[in-house]
């Protein structure tokens, strides 16, 4: 008798079980599964993974009708384990003996041991048990749906409102997190991740937060002598030039290199001969507030590389040029004709040295600090941001973990600092 029983359960166990650990290993892996690997496995005509992304288009119908296959076989497990041994032995030790098995059994071969192998490969995985799960949730996918809407209905009463779009994580954070955690286990460079960053906190910054200020912009009278403009133009590093006319705010067009040398070489180098209002381009004015993402666009649709900036009222407040957007995403990019320079001047004390209008942005990424860079754009406007006034030279301030000590001031604006991080001690 004892065998016969045994010889009946064992095999129908095993089934049941076995059913199970498929069950919980698709669950743990369809959730863990690289949704970028997958887009692009699909791109390349893998079917598998088309099915992972439509499970994935529905997560919450996806896991719902996993979960209720899942709970189905292990109760019908447990419940034929109760019903067998309960025949065997008398009272209550039946149904004591068949939870305690069950427990057991339920935990390491239907949860735990399928659950861990998933995790270990979890897109291949997901792509085995696609076909599987597709089924399960054509069946149940129906009385998925109805609990759904008992519990929204439910959760209603009590003032909670659910959406069937709900988005549980941004496209963008899921991606910095992705990335700042595979930075920590080394997995990504320094490098790499700053260019992720650069790329994603494109549509967060406005052009205003990295534009050439207007007073350090190279501009060109346009009623000099053309001798004397020629010999401006060569001396600036740059090709494109604003050209104004009575003052520097009124700029009446830009002037590129490239034509000038043109021009010369028509007149057969007379100078005097040059009309250099004739080939000067339009300026293109954009507003301040235009974030870099949009403005990246606009550059690559006008196939331009210079803008101008102006505020509200329509006042010059810098340029912006398509350099200056790409250098957020990939660094500095210096050509031979730029200055040579260092920015960051570290001293043996483990202070730096820096210039007060030195980018915040920059200063992190080289540094790979995390100033705050939403009240300020310069490490100058920090300081006076925080100190709420504008420091003497010598004057220190603590703040972000670090000392900020006033090294020269010329007028109002601070043009160097000394830096050094505060050890932080132990509380």
């Amino acid at each position: 008798m004892l065998i016969a029983t045994i010889l009946f359960l064992a095999p129908s166990l095993i089934a049941l079980l076995f059913v199970s650990a498929l069950f919980s290993a698709g669950e743990t892996s369809l959730t863990a599964a690289s949704r970028g690997r997958m887009h692009q496995l699909e791109r390349d005509g893998d079917k598998a993974a088309k099915r992972v992304n439509i499970l994935l288009g529905d997560q919450e119908k996806m896991i719902g009708a996993i979960l209720l296959a899942n709970n189905v076989l292990n109760i019908g497990a447990s419940a034929l384990t109760t019903s067998v041994l309960g025949g065997l032995f008398p009272g209550y030790w039946g149904v004591a003996i068949s939870t305690a098995v069950m427990t057991v059994l339920i935990l390491v071969f239907g949860e735990v041991l399928p659950k861990t192998l998933a995790i270990l490969k979890p897109d291949d995985v997901a792509r085995g048990m696609s076909r599987l799960v597709m089924w399960t949730v054509f069946i149940f996918g129906p009385i998925v749906q109805a609990v759904q809407w008992f519990v929204r209905g439910t959760l209603r009463l009590f003032g909670v409102k659910l959406s069937m779009e709900i988005d549980v994580l941004a496209a963008h954070e899921e991606i910095r997190g992705a990335v700042e955690y595979h930075h920590d286990e080394g997995a990504v460079e320094a490098e790499d991740r700053n260019m992720f960053r650069g790329v994603l906190d494109l549509q967060d910054l406005d052009v205003s937060q990295i534009m050439v200020h207007r007073k350090s912009i190279d501009m060109i009278d346009a009623d000099l002598p053309m001798a004397d403009i020629i010999e401006a133009a060569l001396n600036f590093s740059h090709t494109r030039i604003p050209m104004y006319r009575e003052n520097p705010e009124n700029i009446i067009g830009i002037l590129h290199a490239r034509d000038l040398m043109a021009a010369v070489t028509r007149a057969r180098g007379d100078v005097a001969a040059v009309d250099v209002m004739a080939i000067t381009r339009t300026p293109w004015f954009i507003p301040d507030t235009t974030n870099l993402k949009d403005q990246l666009a606009a550059f690559l649709k006008q196939k331009q590389h210079f803008a101008l900036v102006v505020d509200e009222y329509g006042a010059l407040q810098g340029l912006v040029t398509l350099e200056d957007i790409l250098e957020e995403i990939v660094g500095e990019i210096d050509d031979e004709h730029d200055a040579v320079f260092t920015a960051i001047r570290k001293q043996s004390d483990g202070s730096i040295h820096v210039d007060g209008d030195m980018p915040i942005r920059d200063l992190n990424r080289a540094m790979d600090w995390d100033l705050p860079d939403d009240v300020a754009v310069t490490v100058a406007g920090l300081v006076i941001h925080e100190a709420r006034t504008i420091p003497e030279p010598g004057q220190t301030f603590l703040f972000y973990g670090r000392r900020f000590q006033i090294m020269r001031r010329q007028r109002n604006q601070i043009t160097a600092l000394k830096i050094t991080p505060v050890p932080v001690t132990p509380a």
